[in-house]
């Protein structure tokens, strides 16, 4: 028997899949509760304003970022193959069909005040990714863990402003971030 999503979940999905193909300033709540097929007042019921769906679709995006990260580098058994994980999975995500960049760079691209709700959650998403590289390039051994740290947070970043810009065609300058990141990590530690 297949279990109904609530009418919660089916405005939060909906709202979730446009945000992340379209950009939230395109997707208005009109759009959301039409494709949602769930009438504008329970919309507000659940999300008071736009703003506070955008921000629970961010904090939904780092959870399950975390947790594919989690998921991609449970079986490396060193911090250095934790990273080269990482980056062979992000290099195999952005040049499919179904990337559409990074949720946080977006909202940032869209929202630039940094008092804003949304790049706040960005911001915050964004030091903790660059803080986890950080310490893995310190338990690497990186001689200059922070400059990896931020070389490698660049790369991301670049891969995914990449999978934005050109999707998933061969001129996508993303399929080989996973190199690039190789050359990093052994410029900057002993193999």
């Amino acid at each position: 028997m297949k279990i109904e999503a609530s009418p919660k979940d089916k405005l939060f999905q909906t709202a979730a899949r446009l945000f992340y193909q379209h950009g939230y300033r395109a997707i208005g709540v009109d759009t959301i509760a039409s494709e949602s097929g769930i009438g504008k007042m329970t919309l507000y019921r659940h999300y008071p304003s736009k703003d506070d769906l955008i921000v629970a679709y961010l904090r939904d995006s780092n959870e399950v970022f975390w947790n594919n990260f989690e998921q991609i580098t449970k079986n490396a058994p060193t911090p250095r193959e934790k990273l080269l994980a990482f980056f062979g999975a992000l290099q195999d995500y952005v040049v499919t069909p179904a990337c559409y960049g990074c949720p946080f760079l977006n909202v940032a691209t869209e929202y630039p005040e940094t008092d804003y709700a949304g790049h706040q959650v960005a911001i915050e998403h964004k030091q903790t990714v660059r803080a986890r590289f950080d310490q893995l390039a310190r338990e690497a051994g990186a001689r200059q863990p922070q400059a990896l740290a931020n070389a490698l947070f660049l790369l991301m970043d670049g891969a995914y402003m990449a999978a934005r810009m050109f999707g998933s065609s061969l001129s996508n300058p993303a399929v080989n971030v996973a190199d690039a990141a190789r050359c990093l990590i052994d410029a900057q530690c002993e193999v």
